[in-house]
């Protein structure tokens, strides 16, 4: 029989003490407004019951990639203190600059995911990040991070990770993203920040900015569910669904367009495809002198442009080099409707940041 597990101790935050077995939320001052008013980073603190580890999870870094708020929404729904082995942090808009004015940057034009580890007395972007890395990441043995594509652009949903972790495998695996992909770590990105101190912490891409989508939510929602099943906060069967095993990549190709002009798409995010397929053409306003592009390797489609209207060399389809491709296409294959299905205004032809993938 497994031993009881052991009471939490009170959790402490930014000066405040939480009892074992509740909630929370917090407004961490960052910075003065131009009209004068505190601008606050928003936490809900959710102190388990029972002893665990401590995990955050994050959303609008970018402040118009959106898709995280909606998932930390979620997860504030489903998590019950009662019934927690632990502390989750959720922090549904970190770049609430960004987020209010549905930009990516802050006012000052810089990315916070290109600022960590931040200044206590830095740029606006560094104050940001400081005050996350003080109040969240410090506090925490791991991390997920939820972003989306840019702006008319559509990320099938995927994890990334580090190269050469088994452990953040093994959690990408338990999350069960239909991808997942070993990008390398960016300068002043918080992932960067995380892997120097020792905190494991996923990346999960997902949809497109400044909208949300019931697939991304869907899967980001039950993904973060099963981590924290894996790493024993909750219980393991609570209501999650099994899923398949993720197609794995650490090399993917941007196809971008050979001239200007109109696009008509024959594939879209979640298609398996080989070298050589037709991805799309692209013609004048008449339609007149169109190009035909092709997959440059076999793989599967990780995310595509939804705007039509493109210019020579733009990035239009980006495409994962996986293993055992025709095994992986079963299951992509499956949720290939399923994102048709969850687009808010139909079949809007959901590509992927182009700035997080190098």
């Amino acid at each position: 029989m497994d031993a009881p597990q052991q009471e939490a101790a009170p959790f402490e935050i930014a000066g405040e003490s939480l009892a074992p077995g509740t909630v929370r939320d917090l407004a961490i001052p960052v910075s003065q407004q131009v009209s004068g008013f505190s601008a606050s980073l928003a936490l809900r603190v959710i102190h388990g019951a029972k002893a665990g580890p401590a995990v955050f999870v994050s959303g609008a870094v970018h402040g118009d990639e959106i898709v995280g708020t909606a998932i930390v929404q979620r997860l504030a729904a489903r998590l019950d203190p009662a019934a927690l082995a632990g502390t989750v942090i959720l922090a549904p808009a970190v770049n609430i600059y960004g987020f209010l004015s549905h930009s990516r940057y802050l006012p000052d034009r810089r990315d916070l995911n290109r600022s960590f580890p931040g200044s206590r007395k830095g740029s606006l972007a560094g104050q940001l990040a400081y005050t996350f890395l003080e109040h969240v990441i410090s506090r925490c043995t791991l991390g997920i991070d939820i972003h989306t594509a840019a702006i008319h652009r559509y990320n099938l949903p995927q994890i990334r990770i580090a190269s050469g972790d088994p452990y953040l495998v093994e959690l990408a695996m338990a999350f069960g993203a239909p991808v997942i992909i070993e990008s390398p770590l960016r300068d002043g990105s918080m992932r960067a920040l995380a892997a120097s101190r020792g905190t494991p912490m996923l990346l999960m891409e997902a949809g497109e900015a400044l909208r949300f989508d019931r697939l991304s939510t869907d899967i980001g929602t039950s993904g973060v569910c099963r981590v924290l099943a894996h790493i024993g906060m909750i219980d393991a069967d609570d209501g999650l669904h099994t899923v398949g095993i993720p197609a794995r990549a650490n090399k993917s190709s941007w196809v971008r367009a050979p001239r200007g002009g109109v696009t008509h798409r024959v594939r879209k995010s979640g298609d398996v495809v080989h070298k050589g397929d037709l991805l799309a053409t692209v013609g004048g306003l008449f339609g007149e002198d169109a190009m035909e592009m092709v997959s440059p390797i076999a793989g599967i489609v990780i995310g595509h442009a939804t705007l039509p209207v493109v210019n020579q060399g733009d990035a239009l389809f980006h495409i994962a080099e996986v293993e055992q491709l025709e095994h992986a296409g079963e299951r992509i294959g499956s949720i290939t409707e399923a994102i048709i299905a969850s687009q808010p205004h139909g079949p809007a032809q959901p590509l992927m940041d182009e700035d997080e993938v190098i």
